[in-house]
């Protein structure tokens, strides 16, 4: 009978996988590095086969540890919901929800949702991590959180991920009131490339379906400049820098104070898809569920419509 997989074996087998390095890995789990090497031989003798290959300082796996790690990464997941579960018998109401946001879902749209949600659930530990799209989805991937409010993931990532659609918007330009184009009430074609344009994060997904709208429309992205704050942009148009590529919801106040103008990008439309995801075939406990639902109804308090939805 072969021996049953030790799971402070496949701890460390995971830690060293992420990490690449012994070093680092032991550094995570509060380990020597000799305890670690020590556990990835055991494991190796246990499963049959080399799992990792020392290349000078760095660790890499074989082919037989890219497929251990898939299997690895689950049995830990099972393992960790079994205690999660475990825990919430035996502390009712002391649940824990761990939500990855944008940093303009955070501002916008967590607020209300989250003061709501504490008036069901009192005792439950939230903990917020704001990041970019890509990031949120590797949070989720590695489960150091629960739900992700992000823009729709991909196609090619739709396997992995369940993504519960929330509502959708429309990137505009905003220009300040005295910019040529807030007077000619329209942004020109043959002068969006000379002008400057202050843009979201390059590595976000807004920056990819913006460049690539633009790429479609035979225009080249290359007089930009590039911000981590959509309040940042706001406040560097307003004063004359350029235009900027955002929805009017996130600049609502502007736009109704006069302080901002909003234009169309051009003929089509750019729309973004808001939505809530979780790890594919991960059933959500009713708190989240209830997260998930408040969601839903401060989008609709905010005027924001669901894909499909009447105008």
């Amino acid at each position: 009978m072969k021996p049953i997989l030790d799971s402070r074996q496949l701890y460390a087998f995971a830690a060293l996988a992420r990490r690449g390095s012994f070093t680092l890995a032991a550094k995570d789990l509060f380990l020597t590095q000799s305890a670690v090497s020590h556990a990835i031989k055991a494991l190796e003798d246990d499963v049959g086969c080399r799992l990792l290959d020392r290349v000078g300082r760095r660790v890499l796996l074989t082919q037989a540890g890219e497929q251990f790690l898939r299997h690895t990464e689950k049995i830990l997941r099972e393992m960790e919901a079994a205690r999660a579960g475990l825990e919430h018998l035996t502390k009712w109401g002391h649940g824990r929800l761990r939500v990855g946001a944008s940093t303009t879902a955070c501002q916008h749209i967590l607020p209300t949702v989250l003061r709501e949600f504490r008036q069901s659930y009192p005792k439950c530990v939230i903990r917020i991590e704001p990041g970019d799209h890509g990031q949120q989805l590797e949070l989720l991937r590695s489960g150091h959180i629960d739900l992700a409010v992000v823009l729709e993931p991909p196609p090619q990532s739709m396997t992995e991920f369940t993504f519960v659609p929330l509502f959708q918007d429309e990137l505009q330009f905003v220009v300040a009131p005295l910019h040529p184009w807030a007077k000619a009430g329209r942004a020109p074609r043959e002068s969006i490339e000379a002008e400057t344009l202050v843009l979201y994060n390059k590595t976000s997904q807004t920056f990819r379906l913006v460049n690539e709208y633009f790429r479609e429309e035979k225009i080249t992205l290359t007089n930009f400049i590039e911000l981590g704050s959509m309040e940042a942009i706001k406040e560097l148009v307003k004063i004359g820098i350029g235009a900027g590529i955002l929805a009017n919801w996130i600049a609502r106040a502007e736009l109704e104070s006069g302080s901002l103008v909003s234009l169309p990008l051009g003929p089509r439309k750019l729309r973004r898809h808001w939505g809530v995801a979780h790890l594919r075939g991960r059933r959500l406990a009713l708190a989240e569920e209830t997260f998930v639902g408040l969601c839903l109804s401060v989008s609709e308090a905010l005027g924001l419509k669901a894909p499909g939805a009447a105008a």
